[in-house]
């Protein structure tokens, strides 16, 4: 039995939240409340605007364009994606993720000099 795009898209979301859920942040699907509201596909990592795709073949481009169009000010958009028995990836524009990185480079030379409790 053929799974339809829409069902098949929620199963990706949901899938998606349950895995960013076992990595400790409260999220749930976007849409899940009466139809659309703007919200990302995935909501709950705060400043990340999310665009869900599980499908076997992916035009990045378009799904990353869908993210860069719908994320809001102070939104970084990325595409979160994965094929059958392959893990989740994650695609964003390099100059967000270098703001990322540096941020947590940053926080790992103040753990590395003492200056942060790594619990905190």
């Amino acid at each position: 039995m053929a799974i339809n795009s829409r069902e098949k898209g929620k199963k990706g979301e949901l899938e998606l939240s349950r895995a960013l859920r076992g990595h400790g942040y409260d999220t749930r699907r976007g849409q899940q409340y009466c139809g659309s509201n703007g919200d990302a596909d995935v909501v709950g990592l705060p400043y990340l605007h999310i665009e869900c795709k599980r499908v076997e073949k992916l035009n990045l481009r378009t799904a990353m364009d869908q993210s860069i169009h719908d994320a809001r000010d102070g939104e970084k958009p990325c595409v979160m994606h994965r094929k059958n028995r392959e893990p989740w990836m994650v695609t964003m524009l390099l100059d967000d993720f270098m703001e990322i990185y540096r941020e947590w480079e940053a926080g790992m030379e103040l753990m590395e000099k003492g200056e942060v409790n790594a619990e905190e």
